[in-house]
């Protein structure tokens, strides 16, 4: 029998166990997903927009392999920090994959962003969907005007998210308070802003179509912005996602005499950030420095700067992986160092080690690119399977975790925190609504 522990739940996690158990070469795999909440599925569960609903039926195609008969999941476990370290591990199981993501948000490196109303998109994300480290905030409080800064698809998240009307969110699973002060918000201005042009934005089209489809919101942007990017006029040469992108914003620009709606989001390009402006020790707006393309795929700043004022600054500028104690890591990179999946310590692979997801390659692609990361890390790994079962790890995995003070959360716990989400959701007229405390989760999984 060969035992391997996967840490991290979400989809490459999930992708990786189930290349592992569903090889045929090494038969008696037994596999271990760990994560350190109690609940599984990662950044679909705490990542994805409560108003994708398509997207978060992804936690149904991974509900089903985590429920194979040879892999188990086991919530509530620490790796790194104050919990288990590599070299424990390696006590337990014959091999690790860490998927452990980029939990990290980029900064913007200007004065000012420090300042209360001023924070990352993560931490609003986190926040809407009921992630238990997020701080009870209620961000949107006295807010009238916002500004995302970044034009990927998480800005277009966080901006369709503060643009819904009041009752947009009700059938979503966003925890009440959150929905309370969503409701209750006053922003009637959402800026996107990017330093670059339209022909060169990270989104994709769905999400940026879904933009124009809100019924309670316009979506209005600058002609002369448009006007200095070199691929708008004639963007037949682009790669195809591109290409449409600028299709859709032509579309807007085109649009004569939009019909009054309650709320408006306002996409700018070719603006970079400088400063978070202050008043009454707030967050009060941002200054932009107005840039050009450099001609090279870039931009160069112009010396000229335009002011937008907002109560709410989000930066959704992208993220970056975290050094996890005990494992090498590349700061440069933001990655593990490793040979197709296998982890590099003083450049040879580590014999037990393995990574896939971010933290292998780096904050990109979607969440289908995670399979065939996840496929080759399990190739190798398999390859190996030989030497790696000669190793003696302990006979139980989960009694020596109890033994070491560690308290499990198994299958059945999680799906007693599905439960007691769906009665929470039954008692306030909705649908399941998601536990949004460490406590709340934990005493639902049987572990108060």
């Amino acid at each position: 029998m060969l035992r391997v522990a996967v840490i991290g739940s979400g989809p490459s996690g999930v992708y990786t166990a189930q290349s592992l158990v569903e090889q045929t070469a090494v038969p008696d795999v037994r596999v271990h997903v760990l994560d350190r909440l109690p609940c599984p599925y990662g950044l679909v569960r705490y990542g994805v927009a409560p108003d994708h609903e398509k997207i978060k039926s992804l936690q149904n195609n991974l509900r089903t392999v985590l429920e194979h008969e040879r892999i188990g999941f086991v919530g509530n476990v620490e790796v790194g920090g104050h919990g288990l370290t590599p070299a424990r591990l390696l006590e337990l199981y014959h091999a690790v994959v860490y998927c452990v993501g980029a939990a990290r948000d980029r900064h913007l490196g200007v004065p000012g962003e420090d300042l209360p109303g001023s924070c990352s998109a993560t931490d609003f994300v986190s926040w809407y969907s009921a992630h238990p480290d997020a701080a009870p905030d209620a961000f949107v409080l006295g807010a009238r005007s916002a500004v995302v800064i970044g034009v990927g698809n998480v800005a277009v998240d966080v901006a369709r998210i503060l643009a819904r009307g009041p009752g947009e969110l009700h059938p979503t699973d966003v925890p009440e308070a959150a929905l309370g002060a969503l409701a209750a918000s006053r922003v009637r201005e959402v800026h996107m802003v990017g330093r670059r042009g339209p022909s060169q934005a990270k989104f994709t089209t769905k999400e940026l179509r879904e933009l124009g489809a809100m019924p309670q919101a316009r979506v209005e942007v600058e002609p002369a912005d448009l006007a200095l990017d070199p691929a708008y006029a004639d963007p037949a040469g682009l790669p195809a996602v591109n290409r449409r992108n600028v299709e859709v914003v032509r579309a807007w620009a085109e649009t004569t005499g939009p019909e009054p709606r309650e709320r408006v989001i306002r996409l700018r390009f070719f603006l970079r950030p400088v400063e978070v402006l202050e008043r009454g020790g707030r967050a009060a707006g941002v200054r932009f420095e107005r840039t050009v393309p450099d001609g090279a795929g870039g931009v160069r700043g112009t010396g000229e700067y335009e002011d937008i004022e907002a109560q709410l600054v989000l930066r959704a500028v992208g993220y970056r992986g975290v050094p996890l104690e005990g494992l090498p890591f590349d700061a440069s990179r933001g990655t593990v160092p490793h040979a197709a999946g296998r982890v590099l310590r003083d450049g040879a692979p580590s014999a037990g080690e393995y990574v896939a997801g971010w933290i292998k390659r780096g904050p990109t692609g979607v969440i289908g690119t995670n399979r065939p990361c996840a496929k080759e890390t399990a190739g190798s790994l398999l390859a190996d399977a030989p030497a790696l079962a000669r190793r003696t790890v302990a006979a139980d995995p989960l009694a020596t975790l109890r033994a070491w003070g560690h308290r499990p959360v198994e299958w059945p716990g999680w799906l007693s925190i599905e439960q007691a989400e769906a009665a929470l959701g039954h008692t306030l007229g909705r649908g399941s609504v998601k536990i949004p405390d460490w406590s709340g989760l934990l005493a639902a999984a049987g572990q108060d």
